[in-house]
């Protein structure tokens, strides 16, 4: 018995005590990984915490990369995302119900690069109209998620990794007015 727990504790991709990115939740913190019984089966789960949303959730080990976690993003990853927010945002003139949704489907994917396409597609600066409340929403959903991996990432609290990207989409948006207006 104890041979065969060996040789799948082996096979485990993440380990307590790690940070993770589950799709639909965002980053948590694998606290333990258990075995449970469920319907005369033995699974062997990974015990997740999201501090934020409260919330405690099990995965079977085995499932771990067909649901979607991952990782954490490295550095470099960091600074591929950054260089995605100075680009130019891409406004699609499809119906709005049709862009929430493909905006939604990204931020549940669990790709950081997705996650940091919508952000920036959803950016508004305070020189910019106003934005209807799903698109807010949407946004901060995004922004959110993609602070909490940076947070992680670059060890710091996550209000400051908020306020590091947003100055970095803030200086994008000045320098694509800035061009705009030397064009016109």
């Amino acid at each position: 018995m104890a041979a065969k727990k060996k040789a799948t504790a082996k096979k485990l991709t993440f380990k307590p005590g790690e940070f993770i990115v589950y799709p639909a939740h965002g980053v948590g913190k694998i606290v333990d990984i258990e075995e449970q019984e469920i319907a005369g089966m033995k699974l062997e789960l990974y015990v997740i915490d999201f501090e934020k949303e409260k919330m405690r959730l099990r995965v079977p080990t085995a499932k771990s990369e067909q649901v979607g976690m991952r990782k954490l993003s490295g550095k470099d990853m960091i600074e591929e995302v950054l260089k995605v927010l100075r680009s130019k945002p891409k406004v699609k003139r499809t119906m709005w119900s049709r862009r929430a949704q493909e905006y939604e489907a990204k931020i549940n994917s669990g790709d950081i690069m997705f996650v940091a396409e919508v952000v920036r597609d959803l950016y508004r600066s305070e020189r910019q109209p106003e934005q209807s409340y799903s698109e807010r929403q949407l946004y901060e959903t995004a922004l959110d998620r993609l602070a909490r991996e940076v947070a992680a990432v670059r060890k710091v609290d996550e209000k400051t990794a908020i306020a590091d990207l947003e100055k970095v989409l803030d200086q994008a948006a000045a320098k694509a007015e800035a061009a705009a207006n030397r064009a016109a």
